[in-house]
């Protein structure tokens, strides 16, 4: 199998390296810029549809290696019907984004959109039915289920483009949770021809894209955005691969796994945590929840004096460390004890960057 996901990566990681300059002439050639202004932190105008190339990378290297699996007898058939309603659903938002991208859209068509593509899942009977303890609840009925997955989803999609601010932080966020939920897949040996390659693929398409947004100069026109097309599709892909990891199957997943529920919340838990602090304080003061500011981790830090790549590195050692302490912790606390001392360490982090800020302005 390894052979596969190693194949889906590098395909992948080659469509995005050629589409990638192709879509940053197309954008000089049009002047479809990001342009900077007073909440963005970026000096000069950048193209901004680097997005468009991910999921035409997944797809073709999903299709290859679905097309030589599918050869062999032997293997197991990949797609279901769940593959289906994620790739409506991600065809949907990624649709939305470049039309965002293209001639923007307001919030409103945008959340209506968010919530049509995300009931793709529970139509194909994809929900979250088990919180496995979180909270003292297990299962859960559909008429709950249902609408907490599309939540679920909307909520992801939403932290994944809000916390897109700063050179490569929506995308290195998104490479750990794909690997992460790839290794998931991996230990229990389940999904292992569909859901491996498609995150193998999506990570090949923004190992690539990174090296332009991370690397590239604006004067040397080398460099660009994501885009709303970049961002939407990552967080469609990540809030689909958190419902399939928390949906209690008994086809599927035979065993018990009181960890289903931790887990992709441990992976996601940065932009999750940023987007409620983030709602909390504009609900505290009686801002407008839906207009943009500069508020979030990222731009607290940077006024800290962090400069961009060391905002994106602290974030990330962040990242990285809820991950460890979630790994030490567990099965020693229970899940909900667990959240509760991130949530803890995440008040302690923006409580010293808070105090930062006040000592140096």
């Amino acid at each position: 199998m390894n052979i596969y996901l190693l194949g889906a990566f590098l395909l992948s990681l080659t469509c995005g390296a050629i589409f990638t300059p192709a879509i940053i002439e197309y954008c000089k050639r049009k002047k479809l810029y990001d342009l900077p202004n007073e909440r963005k932190v970026h000096k000069n105008a950048i193209p901004r549809l680097g997005g468009i190339s991910f999921f035409p990378s997944m797809i073709v290297s999903f299709a290859v290696c679905l097309f030589i699996i599918s050869s062999n007898d032997d293997m197991e058939r990949p797609f279901n019907i769940w593959s289906a309603s994620y790739l409506v659903g991600l065809s949907i938002m990624y649709i939305v984004g470049i039309i965002d991208d293209l001639v923007g859209l307001n919030a409103k068509n945008k959340f209506v959109a968010q919530i049509c593509a995300a009931a793709m899942l529970p139509m194909a009977r994809l929900y979250i039915n088990d919180l496995y303890g979180l909270f003292g609840i297990h299962e859960i009925p559909a008429f709950v289920g249902i609408p907490i997955t599309i939540f679920t989803i909307v909520f992801i999609v939403n932290a994944i483009n809000l916390i897109d601010g700063i050179d490569g932080l929506a995308g290195c966020i998104s490479v750990l949770a794909l690997a992460g939920f790839m290794t998931y897949f991996i230990h229990y040996d389940v999904f292992r021809n569909t859901y491996t390659i498609l995150a193998a693929g999506m990570m090949g398409a923004l190992v690539a894209f990174l090296y332009y947004n991370l690397f590239g100069k604006a004067e040397k026109n080398t460099k660009i955005f994501m885009g709303d097309s970049g961002s939407l599709s990552l967080g469609y892909t990540l809030g689909f691969f958190a419902v399939k990891t928390a949906m209690d199957h008994p086809v599927i997943w035979t065993f018990t796994r009181p960890e289903a529920f931790l887990y992709p919340l441990t992976l996601l838990f940065v932009p999750i945590a940023d987007v409620v602090r983030v709602t909390l304080f504009r609900l505290f003061h009686g801002y407008p929840l839906f207009n943009a500011d500069k508020n979030h981790i990222h731009h607290k830090l940077m006024r800290a004096g962090l400069s961009q790549h060391q905002a994106l590195i602290a974030i990330l050692m962040i990242t990285i460390g809820i991950y460890g302490i979630n790994y030490a912790m567990y099965p020693t606390l229970t899940p909900t004890v667990i959240i509760g001392i991130n949530i803890l360490i995440y008040i302690l982090v923006n409580t010293a960057i808070n105090l930062r800020i006040r000592h140096i302005s």
